[in-house]
């Protein structure tokens, strides 16, 4: 899914791959939450929102990343964590724009 580019999707796009790249209805942590504390899926989905719309201001000030996506994959899913022994978060970027593609 080469040529995605995060200007031409909505927050609620994005915030819709996500949730599939983190396993949809199946996921142990919906939308890949697991930082902050939430009791409905509703409110993992307003925690999603929040991030994908806050990283667009923060990417917006930074200059090291070209794309939104690849710079809300370093905050969302960081490779090389200890909350990734087994190295998951490199697909992360792959899925979510696979998702985006496939949805729209």
């Amino acid at each position: 899914a080469g040529g995605v580019k995060a200007e031409e999707w909505t927050d609620e796009q994005i915030v819709n791959a996500i949730y599939m790249a983190e396993g949809g209805v199946k996921a142990t942590y919906s939308y890949g939450i697991r930082s902050v504390r939430y009791s409905t899926i509703a409110e993992a989905r307003r925690i999603c929102f929040n991030t994908v719309r806050n990283n667009r201001k923060r990417f917006a000030k930074q200059n090291k990343y070209s794309d939104y996506l690849e710079f809300l994959a370093s905050k969302y899913a960081p490779i090389n964590v200890l909350n990734d022994p087994q190295g998951l978060n490199r697909n992360w970027l792959r899925n979510v724009k696979y998702y985006l593609v496939r949805n729209k």
